[in-house]
């Protein structure tokens, strides 16, 4: 078997990764990776549609998913995922369409002819491709979210995908039960980082919450549309939040995939309860009477890029009864990064400084270093192992430590780099 690194070396974006099984070839993802404004999109190595047996979609998230279209321009490949990542990949990949206009190697009729050839799998489902076998393994990372094993001629590889161990309020841990295998993949996101405990996050902003509607003000959270988002309306549910909980933009039709899909929840109830009692905000006229009163408004973007975010950054800012929470990354050169550098927003055109209160809480859907140690401590057999979807440093250091700690051959791999197993 020959693993040929297409994209997410030594970088977080653009995932892909081709899997030469004795002349079967797998995709396992294709993404995309977003420049800073003003930069263009970047794409993993170029492979050609008709040389794949299959392609396999670990979750939905673009940095996964976003490139998968272009291999439909005349393409007709089988494409494998979980029932849940095709709802939301093609959510997530037309609103990239929309914003981005024409900047895509592709458009709709492409995105439509890759949902014609979907092929919808469970979670422990062995499918047969030519001289290889493959199945999807829960990854606790989002809905749906999987990470891949690949056999063939008694050689396996385990692809972690964006994986989080301990799964979380929304989502099952892993399933790590894999057997030996002789090459591990493993997301290098946060190697270098310990994450504050989900119990102690989730105080701090129930605490939080509590202390801006006692001043009778408006918090903010700017969440992710995917998980994320639904994450802090359990949160607020379970911790019999008494005021008003609003969502926006996006995650409310993420709101209804998740509905369609209850068994990839942990707790399907504690979600139906959680969405059931928020109020769906869908107009300007609502939005702008919703945080006439102390409520937390819970909307999509993450990162405060666009999206509704934008509206109640301007109309929440500039008064210091209300509060902002960010609960989700913050990339370099966003507006949610300057906030937190800053305490600044843009608005029309300046610089102001934001005087509601702004605070960060550690949320992340990613394996902290802890969990990544743990996870390659368990894995069986004698492996090879690449460190994959973090910054330089990340993958380096990870993979130097993994040579150290468990004796294991395991190296940060390069864009058109090929691995023999």
């Amino acid at each position: 078997m020959d693993v040929k690194v297409l994209g997410a070396a030594n970088e977080v974006g653009r995932s892909g990764f081709l899997v030469n099984c004795n002349g079967t070839n797998l995709l396992l993802d294709y993404g995309v990776l977003f420049g800073r404004r003003g930069t263009p999109t970047e794409y993993p190595l170029h492979v050609k549609p008709k040389d794949l047996d299959a392609i396999i979609i670990t979750h939905a998230h673009l940095d996964h998913s976003g490139n998968i279209p272009s291999l439909f321009v005349s393409g007709n490949t089988d494409v494998y995922a979980t029932p849940p990542t095709f709802d939301l990949s093609q959510l997530l990949i037309e609103d990239m369409l929309k914003i981005t206009k024409d900047a895509q190697p592709f458009g709709l009729p492409e995105l439509n002819n890759m949902m014609r050839n979907a092929k919808e799998v469970g979670f422990r489902q062995k499918i047969t491709k030519g001289n290889a076998t493959f199945e999807l393994r829960e990854s606790g990372h989002v809905i749906g979210g999987s990470s891949v094993l690949v056999e063939s001629e008694k050689k396996r590889i385990f692809y972690t995908g964006d994986i989080k161990t301990s799964g979380s309020r929304m989502l099952r841990e892993a399933d790590l039960d894999i057997g030996d295998i002789d090459l591990l993949i493993i997301e290098s996101t946060y190697s270098q980082a310990e994450q504050m405990p989900r119990k102690e996050s989730e105080n701090e902003l129930i605490e939080f919450a509590n202390e801006v509607m006692d001043r009778k003000g408006v918090l903010f959270i700017p969440s992710f549309s995917v998980e994320r988002s639904q994450e802090m309306a359990c949160i607020l549910r379970s911790s019999n939040f008494k005021h008003k909980v609003i969502m926006d933009g996006m995650a409310l039709k993420v709101n209804d995939i998740m509905f369609r899909h209850p068994d990839y929840l942990r707790d399907p109830e504690v979600f139906a309860d959680a969405i059931n009692q928020s109020i769906a905000v869908k107009d300007h006229d609502k939005r702008k009477r919703a945080i006439e009163e102390p409520c937390v408004v819970i909307s999509p973007a993450g990162m405060l890029v666009g999206g509704n975010a934008t509206y109640y950054l301007q109309q929440l800012s500039f008064d210091n009864k209300n509060g902002i929470a960010l609960v989700s990354y913050q990339g370099e050169g966003t507006p949610g990064k300057k906030l937190l550098d800053t305490g600044k927003v843009n608005t029309r055109g300046k610089d102001l400084n934001v005087t509601a209160e702004v605070k960060q809480f550690q949320f992340s859907g990613h394996a902290d270093r802890n969990e990544l140690f743990d996870l390659v401590k368990k894995i069986k057999g004698n492996p090879k192992v690449l460190t994959v979807h973090g910054d330089m440093e990340s993958c380096k250091k990870f993979s130097q430590e993994i040579h150290d700690q468990f004796g294991l051959d395991a190296h940060a791999p390069l864009v058109n780099e090929i691995i023999s197993i």
